[in-house]
């Protein structure tokens, strides 16, 4: 029966208690342990049953109990003390203020997930969690900063293994208002609508609000009444669908995400796009731009792209958004016509060339070409970023390519277990927890006694051996495994030898198996009776990943024969909160993808903060981590062309590191029982990696580096009616119908055959700019040692500045380079544009080199 009215129910909260519901809906509790065991002291039982949601708790304890506790005298104090805490941390001034002051500009930070918690289950992996940790130390560091995303009715699938190890999943539907999400509204009590154009249609879309501390996230919904068919659908999945829902999600968060900070009065000075998957935003603050400043859409674009910051995780082509051109054709044709450009013109945004317009339209070049900033996640990834995107522009040295690097961190208070953080605060005080970053990586951890650490992270593996047992059993329980089978899952793992954890997204890349290549080998090593080795694996497969699928089929096979049934647990259906019992209860944190698959990888910093000892592929943030005595690289940073004989290399290089370092290191102990070594190692791992490697560090980072350089770019080139912008503008497009005619006719030196360091080489470049002023290019040397191609690498720039007017459009450019390497050197001749309002001068299509 369809109700005639809804409405909804809230628990009745006694009056000395009633903060209680601005906590559960303020997601900072969910990294303040005070406020966690509050929760949880209300009733121990529901917490658990109820996936760690204080919403649900308080909407399912009993009044009795409210009123009891309403009363007593424990729990009040331990209530003010939670109270208090969060309003001082609402309310005192954070980094940002005292450094930068109070400010109007907004930061808006646009992502497809964000894994903030597990009781709000919009993430699937690391991405949402990077972003979710990212709100997290804006909201410390109180950054004016804001979060716009998708709120998705079933999330990302819930996991369960049938009684032959095949994954299956299923997708619970989520109760926003048993959520810590709440409905915008509008001063009438309205739920406030985004309109987003579909062609022949429109597409609505609710707006909810979770707080995340300091930081509001806004969160879209198509699930309402307004929608009907397939865009009521829009939003119920994340990932889910065809290539077409996809492209729906997109336009939903990147066009109705600025629609709706419009909407709600907000208008960022910068948006940052996690990923590619919001970069449709780009076009629509442009078309509000032209609309609301009457201005060119060359004109609008560029106050765009100073105002955008872009990060791409993806460290492979594949991985990229490309929709092929009629898909997009037909939902963007329309909206091309609002810009005033032609369709190919419009294509071409999505592409590296106008000629290359129709091979598909690539939503990471989209957010290129919106973006003045961009950055991959790692410095290997980085690199790797630059290697992939230099398509983008082909004219530069891969060296050039403008995509910079700031490497990943975690929230550190989201990851380190109670037992850890009270050793932190009992013997170095707040700062290694409130300021990470601003600790010297020199700092002594020494304090802490070896018998405190060691007995510490010893609670934390039995703990987690608990855990594990009985999520085992629950599984053998749910899939139907004989009762002596339920039975021995009480005996598996051991809560005293040497644990290593390995936990991800199953995709074949990141090769769960290998440590598994050679099962005969792995099997002795892990039951030797005096050094025993047991591992604890867990991660998902996408729905439609087969491989990945059989992956953990596999495994989980192999857990069933005898000489691995005590040594090897598969967890299912891996979230944050079983991410929490492995990186804070293991020993060894073991990451193995295929070198340079892996942009950074996060889950061996939350491990290494806790104490455990990384032993990785030399990926990611991994290869600028790494250093003897705090961890082990497995294998060096080599590639071969034959993947099996790469696969046999390193599996057997793990197997080596365990029989000959990690086993002998952990077992060897003194009179006392503890591994003095090992002890030694995981110091010496917690103070070089966890002052860098957190998301203080990044954000800091990205403040300085991106978001405050693009908030000043953006007011020079908005402030008085974007006069700047039309200047910009002009000076760009005046170029553009007159580059290919620019000639360098002839490039001269002294240089001979051998040259000493030191020597300062003078060249000088005769070109023809044609009707260019020679004030509007620079013409430069670049230089450098040159490879066995003979290709200059790595090469180095100096600007000819001398300038001599030889006749009508023909100049003579001069200036030196100082020969500071030995070896065999070589230098070109380019010439890019100049203006003093230009930040970058890397404009695809404008760049000439000497014999082009």
């Amino acid at each position: 029966m369809k109700p005639v009215r809804t409405f909804r129910v809230i628990p009745k909260l006694p009056e000395n208690i009633e903060k209680l519901r601005t906590i559960a809906y303020n997601l900072c509790w969910c990294w303040d342990y005070e406020a966690v065991s509050l929760i949880r002291r209300m009733d121990h039982d529901l917490w658990e049953d109820l996936d760690h949601n204080p919403i649900r708790v308080l909407g399912a304890i009993s009044q009795t109990q409210l009123d009891d506790l309403s009363k007593d005298d424990g729990f009040l104090a331990h209530y003010r003390r939670v109270i208090e805490k969060f309003e001082r941390y609402m309310n005192e001034p954070a980094w940002y203020d005292k450094h930068f002051g109070k400010k109007d500009a907004v930061i808006a930070y646009f992502s497809a997930e964000f894994g903030i918690t597990e009781s709000l289950p919009i993430y699937s992996g690391g991405l949402g969690i990077l972003a979710g940790d990212h709100l997290k130390s804006a909201s410390d560091l109180g950054l004016p900063l804001i979060g716009v995303g998708l709120l998705y009715q079933n999330g990302y699938f819930r996991q369960h293994l049938n009684y032959d190890g095949w994954q299956a999943e299923n997708y619970p539907i989520n109760d926003f208002y048993n959520m810590a999400v709440e409905e915008v509204k509008d001063q009438k009590g309205n739920s406030v609508i985004v309109t987003i154009d579909f062609p022949g249609r429109k597409v609505y879309a609710k707006i909810w609000v979770a707080h995340v501390g300091r930081v509001r996230l806004f969160l879209l919904d198509t699930n309402i009444p307004l929608n009907t068919g397939a865009d009521h659908d829009i939003t119920d999945e994340l990932y889910g669908g065809d290539n077409e829902k996809r492209l729906h999600q997109e336009m939903v968060l990147g066009i109705g995400g600025i629609r709706m900070l419009r909407q709600l009065g907000i208008t960022p000075s910068v948006c940052h796009m996690n990923e590619g998957h919001s970069a449709f935003l780009g076009l629509e603050r442009t078309r509000l731009l032209m609309q609301e400043q009457q201005l060119s859409f060359r004109e609008a674009l560029e106050v765009v792209r100073a105002g955008s910051v872009f990060t791409t995780h993806t460290p492979v082509p594949a991985g990229i958004d490309v929709f092929p051109s009629d898909l997009i054709k037909h939902y963007f044709f329309d909206y091309a016509k609002t810009l005033h450009i032609s369709w190919d013109d419009f294509l071409s945004l999505g592409s590296d060339s106008y000629e290359n317009r129709h091979h598909g339209f690539s939503m990471a070049v989209l957010a290129f070409h919106l973006s003045e900033r961009s950055n991959g996640v790692s410095k290997l990834h980085g690199h790797v970023s630059r290697n992939i995107f230099k398509y983008v522009w082909p004219e530069l040295p891969e060296n050039e390519v403008p995509v910079t690097s700031i490497t990943n961190g975690i929230h550190h208070l989201s990851w380190i277990s109670h037992d850890m953080e009270s050793l932190y605060h009992r013997y170095m005080g707040d700062r290694w927890l409130n300021s990470p970053q601003n600790i010297d990586k020199r700092s002594d951890f020494d304090e802490v006694p070896d018998e405190e650490l060691w007995r510490t992270h010893e609670r934390r593996r039995e703990r987690l051996v608990s855990f594990a047992r009985k999520r085992l059993k629950t599984q053998l329980i749910r899939r139907g495994a004989p009762h002596t089978e339920v039975k021995s899952a009480e005996e598996v793992l051991d809560p005293e030898i040497l644990t290593i954890g390995f936990a991800r997204r199953f995709a074949t890349y990141k090769r769960a198996d290998l440590i598994l290549r050679h099962p005969q080998r792995l099997a002795r090593i892990m039951n030797n009776d005096n050094t025993p080795v047991q591992i604890i694996f867990s991660g998902k497969a996408h729905p439609k990943d087969t491989p990945g699928k059989e992956l953990i089929r596999e495994l989980v096979h192999l857990s069933q024969q005898e000489d691995f049934r005590k040594r090897i647990v598969f967890i299912e259906d891996y979230d944050m909160a079983v991410a929490r019992y492995l990186v804070q209860g293991v020993d060894v944190w073991l990451n193995t993808p295929r070198r340079l698959y892996e942009a950074s990888g996060t889950s061996g910093m939350k491990a290494a903060v806790n104490g455990a000892l990384n032993m990785s592929i030399l990926d990611g943030w991994w290869d600028e981590a790494f250093k003897p005595g705090i961890g082990w690289a497995i294998g060096k940073a080599d590639e071969y062309s034959d993947i099996n004989y790469q696969y046999d290399i390193e599996a057997n290089a793990i197997y080596d590191l365990l029989e000959k370092e990690v086993i002998p290191l952990f077992y060897s102990r003194g009179s006392d029982k503890l591994p003095r070594g090992w002890l030694r190692y995981m110091k010496d791992s917690i103070s070089t990696l966890y002052p860098v490697f957190n998301t203080h560090r990044m954000v800091t980072e990205y403040t300085e580096q991106c978001y405050n350089k693009a908030e000043s770019r953006f007011i020079l080139l908005s402030q008085n009616t974007c006069q700047n912008a039309k200047a910009l503008s002009a000076f760009k497009d005046g170029l553009a119908g007159r580059w290919t005619k620019i000639k360098i006719e002839d490039i001269r030196s002294e240089v001979e055959d051998k040259v000493l360091i030191g020597h300062c080489l003078t060249v000088l470049a005769t070109v023809n700019l044609g009707d260019i002023s020679p004030d509007h290019v620079d013409v430069q040397v670049y230089h450098g040692l040159v490879d066995s191609g003979c290709m200059i690498v790595e090469g180095v720039v100096d600007s000819l500045l001398d300038i001599r007017h030889l006749s009508d459009g023909k100049y003579e450019f001069s200036g030196c380079i100082k020969c500071t390497l030995s070896g065999m050197q070589g230098f070109s001749v380019r010439i890019l544009p100049k203006h003093e309002l230009l930040e970058n001068p890397f404009i695809p299509g404008l760049i000439k080199w000497a014999g082009q």
